[in-house]
């Protein structure tokens, strides 16, 4: 299957060329690479430099837009400045961050899924970090979601949630988009993907903010948000992060932002987190049971 990957990199000089070197490494190549050099003040697009002139199949694009680190909407927008110089000509489009290493069977793997199974519409590995020279998994989300560091479409399944929104969220309303409209969403976890820069370690302190505002935007309603900034408050243990999460859902309420999805969309959502919800209720119960 051909697959066509896009790279959107700043200042990722301390990174970049092993993304890189895993890519070329691969033991099925992609057809085309891109990477966007997104105003980079660093080393990185001599980096970039030294990969096109030695691959034919990679290629750099140049953009320049806000040094601030804006979670989602900046990644997103280079994104779509590599994907614009790509044809049509792909059966799987990969969105990849500049920080990660690739095991070498990576795409072979992720290739193979698609082509054994046609539902599948985004598939990936999971990510682990460094801590005190181990590898252990990120645990920044549930082992059942694609994260967006290493996003791989089905063409079809990319077409019909209409691309990637340009908005914080992007990556969670990808995949609750994808089963909306039936495509599975497959979890390899045997893909040990290594992210050399742990999520939100460019963010600012407003991203918790930003981030309840995403869960009104995604249709979750009260409760919903409710709940998922209780669960995340507890693993961060601060009150401050739930009061901020709910401070930016009820603003965008008020606000009446635009939402992402479709009222059909939000329901569909809804009823899929309370589905999640009460699942792992159901298996902690189970866990405590078979403990007594």
């Amino acid at each position: 299957m051909k697959y066509y990957i896009v790279i959107p990199a700043h200042n990722e000089a301390a990174f970049i060329e092993m993304t890189l070197t895993s890519i070329v490494s691969q033991t099925v190549l992609p057809k085309k690479v891109v990477v966007v050099n997104d105003n980079s003040s660093d080393n990185t697009e001599a980096i970039i430099d030294k990969f096109t002139s030695k691959h034919t199949f990679i290629s750099k694009v140049n953009t320049n837009a806000s040094n601030e680190h804006l979670p989602g909407s900046k990644v997103i927008n280079a994104f779509y400045k590599g994907f614009e110089t790509l044809d049509d000509d792909f059966d799987i489009v990969v969105k990849l961050d500049a920080d990660i290493i690739l095991p070498t069977t990576y795409f072979e793997t992720i290739c193979n899924h698609f082509k054994n199974d046609e539902k599948i519409g985004i598939a990936g590995g999971l990510a682990y970090v460094e801590k005190d020279g181990n590898w252990i998994y990120e645990t920044v989300a549930d082992k059942n979601h694609v994260r967006g560091p290493f996003k791989a479409y089905r063409k079809a399944c990319f077409e019909q949630i209409g691309g990637l929104q340009k908005s914080l969220g992007w990556d969670t309303a990808d995949v609750l988009l994808a089963r909306f409209y039936d495509w599975k969403v497959h979890v390899d976890q045997s893909l040990q993907i290594k992210h050399l820069k742990p999520t939100g370690n460019a963010y600012k302190q407003k991203v918790h903010r930003n981030h309840g505002a995403v869960f009104y935007k995604l249709g979750y309603g009260f409760w919903i948000s409710f709940i998922s900034s209780c669960k995340i408050s507890l693993k961060k243990k601060s009150l401050k992060v739930f009061l901020d999460y709910m401070n930016g859902f009820f603003a965008a309420q008020k606000a009446k932002t635009p939402k992402m999805v479709t009222e059909a969309q939000a329901s569909f959502i809804r009823t899929y987190r309370r589905t999640q919800m009460l699942h792992k209720i159901k298996s902690f119960l189970g866990i405590k049971q078979s403990e007594k």
